[in-house]
């Protein structure tokens, strides 16, 4: 029943700009840091960017920093990863995650959203 589901993904041409979204269902954010990580096939899971439960503090992977952008609106329930001037080594599925900061709760993982960067 706890559910995130990830959408904005697609084919982007290089240097283009997408941005992810990813929507809580079934619980609230209110008190979860949350995470993207991306993979691509055949490589290692890489975690792209966490935002505390607040959204006052951000870490970015050195590979995406200063071209993706994390926030979180606690009010829609949703964390969002603006991707601009995009790669094609950006070319992954990305995940979203929530990392509850109170004890009792498990961590969630959405689904994953496919982002192609080619031209």
């Amino acid at each position: 029943q706890l559910q995130l589901v990830e959408s904005g993904g697609g084919l982007v041409q290089p240097g283009g700009s997408l941005r992810l979204s990813c929507v809580a269902s079934g619980f609230t954010l209110d008190y979860y840091a949350m995470g993207w990580f991306r993979q691509a096939p055949g490589e290692e899971r890489e975690g792209v960017s966490c935002i505390s439960a607040s959204g006052s503090s951000t870490i970015y992977a050195d590979s995406v920093k200063g071209r993706f952008t994390i926030s979180r609106d606690n009010a829609k329930n949703t964390v969002y990863l603006q991707m601009n001037s995009l790669k094609p080594w950006d070319t992954a599925v990305y995940h979203c995650n929530a990392v509850p900061v109170r004890m009792g709760y498990l961590e969630v993982w959405g689904q994953g959203t496919l982002v192609t960067v080619s031209s």
